[in-house]
């Protein structure tokens, strides 16, 4: 926010110079008025506007704005943004004839003084119409979070129900996704779509809100005693999980159990929940199913999510099926039997530590989950080795991280061994372990070695907190 009302105040002092609202500021970004209003406020000229102390008396300073000529465009912008109230309120009514600076008067409906607010929801209203509706969107939702900025909201949603459906239409494709939350839900609310154009708007939209709504919204606009078969196709064979498992769900109230079956094996977990469900309300079990998919380890065409399934819903004797999978040929099975086995503490640390090796990060990076708490009775020079410049990242990532855990001198060990690596992120991680390193009661009292290791990182610490970690260490001088 501070570069904000920099950037603010930056265009303020443009304006005093004579450029154009368009020049300095992108008019169709709502931020950027906020920000102008910020920051004329940070800083404005002396004697860019009529003040008490150069012109006596009130009504003469506020006489100013009685012309419609009588500010031009960028110091009336200005004026709708002054910290007086007064001139604020008097730069209302030459406002209403300057369409370049509603934005401003967009603003000014949620000032904090009533008689501004109330004269900027004055003109507001009288300018609003369809197409000035649609342009200033953004900025009047954006507003609307203020404490004050519902009357905008309001007036929006006023403005846009009487307006002819098709004025809505570029707002389901705008940028804004809280424009595109509020036109659908009015869209939606007025009866503006069939339940196939909502399932279609629900699939391709890309936000969860719209897709939550609009699946909702099609599912609910059809029969009780069923779904259309157009309705279901789009819901299930959208990208976005909510709206799949919208689908999936609406399988039972379809009377279509058999097709959540292939569902149970989804990417997608959520998927996966409401696909075990409706095949549950059928009558079925859903671990059978996983047990016999997930049955041939081998199986070239096993999906990881079969795999995921089988660990959400399977039981501790089932951790004998993932350990078959720790060798498929797939990087996603191997990385699901993994995460699987810790889920259900299934756990072999010497069979999961050689995974360490694996040459896929998602794999690894389960492996480390599974390993952490018991990284205290790893072998720690075996681990030490994997920190090598040679081996692959996300090796020296996993490796790091559980020397990391085991505290004491291992970690100060660990992180000291990576102070100068060419990887900077690595370098950082334990440029901050050592930094956060302290004393433990498994290091021997002053132990020579700490004294070396932190003297290594002395840079990272100004002279008092070395000389106290090492006083903490039992190292004297």
């Amino acid at each position: 926010m501070r570069e904000d009302i920099w950037g603010g105040a930056v265009a303020a002092r443009r304006l005093t110079e004579g450029a154009s609202l368009r020049d300095v500021l992108d008019a169709a970004d709502p931020r950027a008025w906020l920000a102008l209003d910020a920051g004329t406020r940070s800083w404005l000229a002396p004697g860019l506007l009529p003040t008490r102390a150069e012109v006596d008396g009130r009504r003469t300073w506020l006489s100013a704005f009685r012309g419609p000529e009588a500010l031009a465009e960028p110091r009336l912008a200005l004026a709708l943004c002054h910290h007086d109230g007064r001139v604020r309120e008097a730069a209302l009514g030459p406002a209403a004839r300057c369409p370049a600076v509603l934005p401003l008067v967009v603003v000014r409906t949620a000032d904090w003084a009533a008689p501004v607010r109330e004269r900027a929801q004055e003109v507001l209203r009288a300018a609003l119409d369809p197409d000035t509706a649609r342009t200033l969107a953004p900025l009047i939702l954006l507003v609307g979070r203020r404490g004050r900025g519902a009357f905008g909201v309001g007036l929006l949603d006023e403005v846009l129900r009487r307006a002819p459906r098709e004025h809505l239409a570029p707002l389901y494709t705008h940028p804004d996704r809280a424009v595109r939350r509020f036109a659908y839900r009015l869209a939606v609310e007025e009866g503006h779509f069939s339940p196939a154009e909502l399932a279609r708007a629900a699939a391709r939209d890309t936000d969860p809100v719209v897709q939550d709504l609009c699946a909702e919204a099609a599912l609910a606009a059809v029969p009780e005693d069923g779904v259309s078969d157009d309705v279901l196709e789009l819901l299930l064979t959208a990208r976005g999980p909510r709206v799949r498992s919208a689908g999936v769900t609406a399988l039972r109230r379809a009377g279509r159990p058999d097709r959540a079956e292939r569902f149970l094996a989804d990417r997608s977990g959520l998927v996966r929940a409401c696909a075990r469900y409706v095949v549950r309300q059928a009558g079925r079990d859903p671990l059978i199913w996983y047990r016999r998919r997930c049955a041939d380890a081998g199986d070239p065409a096993l999906p990881p999510g079969a795999v995921a399934g089988l660990a959400e819903c399977g039981e501790r004797a089932d951790g004998g099926l993932l350990w078959a999978m720790l060798g498929h040929p797939a990087p996603g099975v191997r990385a699901r039997a993994v995460a699987g086995l810790r889920a259900l503490d299934v756990t072999d640390v010497k069979r999961l530590r050689a995974l360490l090796d694996d040459a896929e990060p998602g794999v690894v990076r389960e492996a480390t989950l599974a390993l952490l708490p018991s990284a205290a009775s790893l072998d720690d020079g075996w681990l030490m080795e994997r920190l090598a410049a040679g081996r692959p990242r996300h090796t020296r990532v996993a490796a790091f991280r559980l020397l990391d855990a085991c505290g004491g001198l291992v970690r100060l060990r660990a992180a000291a061994a990576l102070l100068d690596d060419p990887d900077v992120r690595l370098r950082r991680w334990a440029g901050q372990s050592v930094q956060g390193w302290h004393m433990t009661a498994d290091v021997p009292p002053g132990s020579v070695e700490v004294g070396e290791l932190l003297d290594r990182g002395r840079h990272l610490f100004s002279e008092y907190v070395l000389k106290r970690r090492k006083w903490e260490a039992g190292i004297g001088g």
